[in-house]
């Protein structure tokens, strides 16, 4: 499931990150890639030795496992501290596969969260691979894209301006990709039910078999 979520960071957090982003210390994106990654990755990462980092980091993760989309798009059991990437002109990361293993955590939902006005730059399009073709996305700044990690991807090139964004990983309570789509489609069903209707005999049903699923399906 490949999911898009609106307005991750609110306003004035999106301003506050972006304004400690401007100044901040950037370094060669490659150190943290796989060796087969390395061979397509050019872009630049957020130093952590840089003064806002720390900071940064913690309010961008803070805000993307506290979003009840998330909660319920990718049940997560443990989540990577984010990176900060940015692409300026003649960068870009060619077709990869994310790392199925990243600090004992196992990657089974990948993210990216654009930092970045789409009309700033040129390029820089998320592109996921699949056999029904190539999707692209460039959202919003502060809008995220939830996708499998095991997807084959790329960053196209940015021709014009800086791509900026935090990426990242989590491991999922439903290891299986089809089963987190049922729980998160049986879910969005029942709050409507519940935004419509109120706490219905419809909504009590669903309600436990979503709830059922979750015990049958999830990893402690």
């Amino acid at each position: 499931m490949i999911l898009c979520i609106a307005q991750v960071l609110p306003p004035e957090l999106l301003a506050d990150v972006t304004r400690h982003l401007t100044d901040a210390r950037f370094v060669d994106g490659a150190r943290t890639a796989g060796w087969h990654a390395r061979l397509v990755k050019r872009n630049e990462q957020l130093s952590p030795s840089d003064a806002a980092y720390a900071d940064v980091i913690r309010r961008v993760n803070a805000a993307i496992e506290e979003h009840p989309l998330f909660q319920v798009a990718a049940r997560p059991k443990a989540v990577r501290p984010v990176m900060i990437s940015r692409y300026t002109a003649g960068m870009e990361y060619g077709t990869h596969v994310d790392d199925a293993m990243m600090g004992g955590v196992r990657t089974d939902i990948s993210f990216t969260l654009f930092l970045s006005d789409p009309d700033s730059y040129d390029g820089g399009d998320l592109v996921m691979e699949g056999t029904g073709g190539e999707q692209s996305y460039k959202l919003d700044p502060g809008s995220m894209i939830l996708y499998p990690s095991g997807a084959l991807h790329r960053v196209d090139p940015v021709t014009r301006g800086a791509r900026v964004a935090a990426v990242g990983w989590a491991q999922s309570l439903v290891r299986d990709a089809a089963k987190r789509e049922i729980l998160f489609d049986l879910d969005t069903a029942r709050r409507a039910i519940f935004q419509s209707h109120g706490k219905t005999a419809e909504f009590d049903l669903i309600s436990k078999s979503t709830a059922n699923l979750l015990r049958h399906w999830a990893e402690a």
